[in-house]
């Protein structure tokens, strides 16, 4: 089980986050609060803190791993945080499943970005390459790959064969230069081809 903390200043805020992280049965409320320092001594897993861009920054750790909500950030603070040791930073008006989907990647070593957040910095020179390269029904299915379905739901899915399935994951597997679909998935996310 992931012990996540939630700080947030307003209360309806960290009430919402409380209900978004008990969505998930791999995810726990450890305690949430106002004040980061006393959360801290919890010792949580992840810290899912609410921030503005122009606030100071607490000073960031490697463990636990950090998730920030925050609002219209620009590249030199996104950069900032990643840089200080952030592993996720999402947009105030994220999903459910893109909060819970960054705190298990960010428990699990990952670094999480919204595609609007990674299109504000030039860390990946190869991305526009690949965005442009792969075809709108290969990232369809490279995010059903990642939801963990197998080539006969997603062909029932998608309402098109197994055969042409396999056809899309062979064309991913040589434009993401990638082995298995384990890789295909963990590249197109680092790439912000898909959120997980």
């Amino acid at each position: 089980m992931i012990q996540v903390v939630v700080v947030a200043q307003s209360v309806v805020v960290r009430a919402g986050l409380e209900a978004v992280i008990a969505t998930q049965p791999a995810l726990r409320v450890l305690a949430s609060g106002s004040v980061l320092a006393p959360l801290l001594d919890l010792h949580p897993d992840v810290v899912l803190l609410d921030l503005d861009p122009e606030d100071d920054l607490p000073p960031f750790t490697q463990s636990p791993a950090w998730v920030l909500l925050t609002e219209e950030p620009d590249s030199a603070w996104v950069l900032k945080v990643l840089r200080a040791g952030v592993r996720g930073v999402l947009a105030r008006g994220a999903s459910a499943m893109e909060i819970t989907g960054a705190v298990l990647a960010a428990a699990s070593g990952l670094v999480v970005l919204q595609a609007e957040l990674l299109d504000l910095l030039p860390l990946l020179p190869e991305r526009p390459t690949l965005v442009s390269a792969l075809s709108p029904r290969e990232g369809e299915v490279l995010t059903m790959l990642a939801e963990g379905l197998g080539n006969k739901t997603i062909a029932r899915r998608l309402n098109i064969s197994e055969h042409t399935v396999k056809f899309h994951v062979a064309s991913l597997f040589t434009k993401l230069n990638a082995s298995s679909r384990t890789e295909a998935v963990t590249l197109g996310a680092r790439l912000g081809l898909i959120l997980l």
